[in-house]
């Protein structure tokens, strides 16, 4: 996913409980859908970091290149300055974009835009 191009807000906003739970029906249920995302998302995010740190990764012991490397600063503060995990799920779950099943009753639902959800048995 491209985190850089969503619209999650980076400041933590009061929401609307009644607005989380009419996608659901349950708000304990769309709490817990939201966490399991924002730990998906906080995963991948973590993975995409990593990632592009290691190419600056020196196996060196060389004092001046740990402190002198701009790129690998630019690159973690980028990433500190994107909207948190829980903040990005938050807003992918009220724009319904969020698929989610529910094991023990059985049932997948994909919640709409609006705020309905479709039923697949």
């Amino acid at each position: 996913m491209d985190y850089k191009k969503t619209n999650a807000s980076s400041n933590t906003e009061t929401r609307d409980i009644k607005k989380l739970e009419e996608g659901v029906g349950n708000i304990y249920e769309a709490t817990v859908i939201i966490s399991k995302r924002a730990n998906q998302i906080s995963a991948e995010m973590k993975d995409e970091l990593n990632t592009k740190l290691e190419e600056f990764a020196s196996y060196t012991d060389n004092l001046e290149e740990i402190f002198e490397n701009k790129e690998q600063i630019e690159i973690s503060k980028f990433y500190e300055r994107l909207p948190k995990p829980t903040l990005i799920a938050l807003q992918e779950f009220l724009e319904g974009k969020i698929y989610y099943r529910n094991p023990v009753t059985g049932s997948e639902k994909v919640q709409s835009a609006e705020g309905s959800e479709d039923n697949n048995a």
